[in-house]
């Protein structure tokens, strides 16, 4: 493991979250050294797929026809519960456990229990998965910018100019959705 000059992590930290959309959360993620480009298209189609639905709960909210609206809350409420499940489930079978991180367009930091061997410049597979409920994981190509203590600073390498549109529209629902959960305590 090395750090990068000496500058714990600082230089990093300000490559990847200086002026850009950042949120500090608790996702299930992981990394492993490699040259694969990820799945890049999979990552838009599901990234594509959570917005569509984050609009329509959204717009959702405003109905009052009867009893349908509380009817519909129920049932998205039991839908919420059983992907919350089924994503503690697959967790459990994929091992990727969850850490605190801190994510921007530009890449991630994430602290780890165990990092593992790792030199800046060596280029790994981010294994992350976008909302706590949904059971399935963006593939995303990064390079190793820094490693201090428990600290592992990550830059996205060659996404997509699609890909990267939809990670900044992501990242502007989870910011959105933080700046709510804090006004409403």
């Amino acid at each position: 493991m090395t750090s990068a000059g000496g500058h714990t992590g600082t230089t990093a930290e300000h490559r990847l979250f200086a002026d850009v959309l950042s949120c500090e959360l608790a996702l299930p993620v992981s990394i492993a050294t490699s040259d694969s480009r990820g799945r890049q298209a999979q990552a838009v189609t599901l990234l594509s797929g959570l917005a569509q639905i984050e609009d329509l709960r959204k717009d959702d909210g405003g109905e009052e026809h009867g009893d349908l609206p509380l009817l519909a809350q129920r049932m998205d409420a039991k839908l919420d519960l059983i992907l919350a499940l089924l994503g503690r489930l697959a967790r459990q079978v994929d091992g990727m456990p969850e850490h605190e991180l801190r994510w921007s367009r530009h890449g991630l930091r994430i602290d780890l229990a165990d990092v593992p061997a790792l030199d800046a410049g060596t280029p790994v597979l981010v294994k992350l998965q976008p909302a706590d409920w949904l059971p399935d994981h963006l593939e995303l190509p990064a390079t190793v910018l820094d490693v201090v203590g428990h600290r592992v600073w990550l830059a996205f390498a060659d996404l997509r100019p699609d890909l990267a549109e939809a990670l900044d529209r992501h990242l502007f629902r989870l910011h959105r959705r933080q700046i709510a959960e804090q006004r409403r305590r």
